[in-house]
């Protein structure tokens, strides 16, 4: 999917941050829609078709009609589509209530434009090739359907746990992953609140996959919420 086919929902209060951001995307090619308040972004959303009239949705919290959590909600009652949120609010509890609920990221304001960029082309990227199995980066190599993981063409041993972590994580790519999301699929309900059995997970993977663990590039972490992975499907054999 290019750019230019893009439609990018911004619902938003702000008039100066919708002006930014209908000049910045539409300057990558993206063609924008604007709402001011919840209610029209539903209405613009929806626009009376089963199928939602946006590609992608970036949503402020902070709304004069509703909260933004609820547009959220609502969203999701109905739409696959992604969702970024874009708010001043950057508590952590804020963050890992959007996300539990359905949010594709989260970008705290202010924000850079190139970051947002990043965000909006990750998502897009997952959604253009969903069923793509083979990743690559660099020298890592991960084969979802074979189970298969191999390091400068030396292959990798992981454990169940540590293939599932990471096969969920490659599943959402590109998005945040909150530990409370990982540990109910992985781990069952009952050990939602065990954090220490992913973080000696990850520990792990970062080293058998030689990831820096004091500077990760592959599997990063976002302090207090979870994990982001970063890994492209391999292009070569996975063209969409």
């Amino acid at each position: 999917m290019s750019s230019n086919q893009v439609r990018v929902l911004v619902i938003d209060d702000e008039p100066h941050i919708r002006h930014f951001l209908r000049i910045s995307l539409a300057s990558q090619g993206f063609q924008v829609i604007e709402a001011a308040t919840g209610r029209e972004g539903l209405e613009k959303l929806s626009a009376g078709a089963s199928a939602p009239n946006a590609d992608i949705v970036l949503l402020d919290l902070g709304l004069p009609d509703m909260d933004g959590q609820q547009v959220l909600d609502a969203i999701r009652q109905h739409y696959e589509v992604p969702v970024i949120i874009v708010s001043v609010r950057g508590h952590e509890a804020e963050k890992v209530r959007a996300l539990d609920n359905g949010a594709s990221d989260y970008v705290t304001k202010p924000f850079g434009i190139q970051e947002l960029l990043a965000r909006i082309r990750a998502l897009l990227r997952r959604r253009a090739n969903p069923s793509a199995q083979r990743f690559k980066h660099g020298g890592l190599v991960v084969d979802i359907a074979a189970h298969q993981v191999s390091l400068n063409n030396i292959a990798v041993h992981l454990t169940p746990k540590e293939f599932a972590v990471l096969a969920h994580l490659i599943a959402c790519a590109g998005r945040v992953v909150t530990q409370t999301q990982l540990l109910r699929q992985i781990w069952g309900p009952t050990h939602q609140d065990d954090s220490h059995y992913l973080r000696i997970v990850v520990s792990k993977l970062r080293y058998k996959l030689g990831d820096d663990p004091q500077s990760p590039t592959l599997l990063q972490t976002e302090p207090g919420i979870g994990y982001r992975l970063s890994l492209e499907p391999d292009r070569e054999d996975n063209s969409p």
